[in-house]
């Protein structure tokens, strides 16, 4: 696959801005470091030139940020959409969360991000710079003199390991190569998870959530997640934003989350990607996923625009619940 350069997608976005096609760029830009890479809006070429940034950590999924800055923006907004924001950008089209017409997408290939707790796994903490270097990223840090060489498939994030598609189900204007939809493993560990007793299983999230410092970066970042008004930053709710008090307020949070997004989570993966604690919460969507493919068929939220998730179709084929009921010691 035809990889993109960070020249070649300044040099795209400086033509659309100069013959009016849009007005503003979603983009990335530096943040504190190298790998803290942060979404943009940029509005001149002069600006995109000396910031805009395209490289291993660029892996914000820019869909959601469509809800909130359609609105900011006279005339089109460019956003660049990799294959997976593809899917979360039609489904946030089906629940009519930003206007089509205000958006020039335009899609970019992806072989994968790179995810900076592996790095840190691989050379420690103390990271001074990280620059691409071939199929390797050179890595300086405090502590040692020469930059390390890490391999990138090494420090892959566990989305793109697993990732679900290479296929853009959404764009303007496609830069390189259109990929397929590829046969991952991205329900393997959803399948060890339940294969375990309900006591080790319940050991697992026990150890995973007891983590959470309720941040509210899964919930921020999610593209499923676009309520104006959050229930768990309602003070009358009895759930507002608060440290857990107990074991049980720890997992409460993330069950209601997960059930909130189940049949709209299009397994993108930002709520592990962006979670302080690396915490698996992808985890918990993808196990709805896999249940609903096995329940109803399978299906995938935003492969189409307009497509209703079987959740919310009934049809007369639907699960009885006693089947889910009678799968006994497999159930999660």
């Amino acid at each position: 696959m035809q990889k993109i350069t960070k020249d070649q997608l300044v040099e795209k976005t400086v033509a659309l801005l100069s013959d009016g096609t849009v007005s503003a760029v979603l983009g990335w830009s530096r943040g504190e470091f190298d790998y803290d890479i942060t979404p943009a809006v940029f509005k001149t070429a002069e600006d995109l030139k000396e910031n805009f940034v395209w490289n291993d950590f660029c892996g914000a999924n820019f869909s959601k940020y469509l809800v909130a800055q359609t609105g900011k923006v006279e005339g089109k907004i460019l956003v660049f959409l990799k294959p997976c924001d593809t899917y979360s950008f039609n489904q946030l089209l089906t629940e009519h969360r930003f206007d089509r017409e205000k958006v020039y997408a335009v899609g970019i290939p992806c072989e994968g991000m790179a995810d900076i707790a592996k790095v840190k796994e691989i050379v420690g903490d103390g990271i001074v710079s990280i620059e691409a270097d071939g199929e390797n990223l050179k890595v300086s840090t405090l502590y040692e003199d020469a930059p390390a060489l890490v391999n990138a498939k090494d420090v892959m994030a566990e989305r793109c390991v697993n990732c679900k598609s290479k296929k853009h189900v959404a764009y303007d204007e496609l830069m390189g190569d259109d990929g397929e939809v590829i046969e991952s493993n991205r329900f393997d560990e959803v399948a060890r998870l339940e294969a375990m007793t309900p006591d080790e299983r319940f050991a697992f999230w026990q150890n995973e959530l007891s983590r959470c410092i309720r941040c509210n970066a899964c919930r921020d970042a999610c593209p499923a997640c676009t309520c104006e008004k959050c229930v768990f930053d309602n003070p009358a709710s009895s759930v507002e934003n608060k440290a857990p008090a107990n074991s049980f307020e720890e997992k409460m949070f993330h069950i209601i989350r997960a059930f909130h997004v189940a049949g709209r989570c299009t397994d993108c993966g930002e709520c592990s990607r962006v979670c302080p604690q690396n915490i698996p919460l992808h985890l918990l969507n993808r196990k709805f996923i896999k249940d609903i493919n096995e329940f109803y068929g399978e299906y995938q939220a935003g492969a189409e625009v307009g497509s209703r998730a079987p959740l919310v179709d009934y049809t007369t084929e639907d699960l009885e619940p006693g089947e889910v009921f009678d799968r006994g010691d497999k159930d999660a």
